[in-house]
């Protein structure tokens, strides 16, 4: 019996790859021992046990970014996190370390070195500290992007959902149209910022409403929990704060509109959808990387956040709107170059890193398009 210790969390970007790592180990061995590690402070908090895995959990130690007191006090957080994870790791016999990204992760790659072997998937295109330092070290570096910046990485794409993973969207297309109460006779444009929602995306779209209805299209727009907003009560306008079945809102959708999170860039492109991307303007730029691929292989286009106006919509997604052979290219390019295994790559490598052949799942009845 192997004994995975699983390290990640904070943001779904590092729980969703970490849980569909751990389902694709149960799915190939019952009788692994799967432990995941994360902070009491992350999602993983409400995910993992959720979902039926263990989760050990350690103090969140942020990498300083200035001098200041926390700078000072991380060499002894940091060094009684290390600690915990190594005590861990010996009194439950962890055979190999897998991390995620995210605070628990560092934590866990130092406390493997020289102990076992540790493997690291980084999800974005810029690769976070965390797996930065840590993958100088690893046995194996696993990425979802191909233009990642990390020493030895191997491609293997994202660990996506098992939902996802296994989506037919043609063959789900009617079950979708009838969950959302959608008309059959109307292509669906899906429009989506997240769980938190994105305000430029709702408010254009919002703006944009009847434009888009009287283009003949009817629009399935996930606004967010935290964006406050005003339901335009336009036929055809769909609206939902949250939707816990994305594979059916993939399914619906014949084109989305929405940031460009690195899960949902391969979600989408892995289930051949075609999509405009609006890069989150703040931060890093990680979204407008994460999409260079897409962009390159015709299977996506994107625009600004600044420039995502009614302006914009008018002159150049209506067009799309319009452009079916367009769109069915751009689809099928997506198709082409997304990857829906990359759970079953990734532990390809956690095998290679315990120097065993690597163990295929019972049966492919779970296939996808089975």
């Amino acid at each position: 019996m192997t004994t995975y210790l699983l390290a990640g969390g904070g943001t779904a970007g590092h729980v969703n790859p970490l849980l569909a790592v751990a389902d694709e180990i149960r799915a190939r061995e019952p009788d692994a021992e799967i432990i995941a590690l994360g902070t009491r402070e992350g999602l993983e908090a409400r995910l993992v046990p959720a979902r039926g895995y263990e989760l050990e959990t350690i103090a969140k130690v942020p990498f300083p970014r200035r001098p200041n007191l926390d700078a000072l006090r991380f060499p002894g957080r940091f060094t009684r996190a290390v600690r915990r994870v190594r005590e861990l790791i010996a009194s439950r016999g962890v055979d190999v370390v897998v991390g995620f990204g995210g605070y628990a992760s560092a934590p866990a790659y130092m406390a493997a070195r020289g102990r076992v072997p540790f493997v690291i998937h980084e999800a974005n295109a810029v690769p976070g500290m965390a797996n930065k330092l840590g993958a100088k070290r690893a046995a194996a570096v696993g990425a979802a992007f191909a233009n990642t910046p990390l020493p030895g990485a191997v491609t293997v794409g994202m660990p996506l959902r098992r939902e996802i993973e296994r989506l037919d969207r043609a063959a789900s297309h009617d079950e979708a149209i009838a969950a959302f109460g959608l008309d059959p006779a109307r292509r669906t444009l899906l429009v989506t910022g997240g769980s938190q929602g994105a305000k430029r995306l709702n408010d254009t779209v919002r703006a944009s409403g009847r434009r888009l209805v009287d283009a003949g299209w009817q629009i399935v727009h996930v606004v967010g929990r935290l964006s406050p907003f005003d339901d335009p009560g336009i036929e055809h306008y769909h609206v939902l704060e949250y939707c816990d079945r994305m594979d059916l809102a993939f399914a619906a959708a014949d084109l989305a509109i929405s940031r460009a999170g690195s899960s949902t860039v391969c979600e989408m492109t892995a289930v051949g959808l075609p999509a405009v991307y609006i890069p989150y303007p703040v931060g890093n730029g990680e979204q407008a990387v994460n999409i260079r691929e897409m962009l390159a292989a015709d299977a996506a286009i994107t625009v600004r956040d600044a420039a995502f106006t009614p302006e914009w919509v008018e002159h150049d997604l209506v067009p799309l709107l319009e452009d079916a052979p367009r769109r069915e290219r751009m689809s099928a390019n997506a198709e082409r170059i997304g990857v829906r295994d990359g759970a079953a790559r990734l532990i390809a490598l956690v095998d290679g890193a315990l120097g065993r052949p690597s163990v295929p799942r019972g049966g492919r009845d779970d296939a996808p398009g089975a």
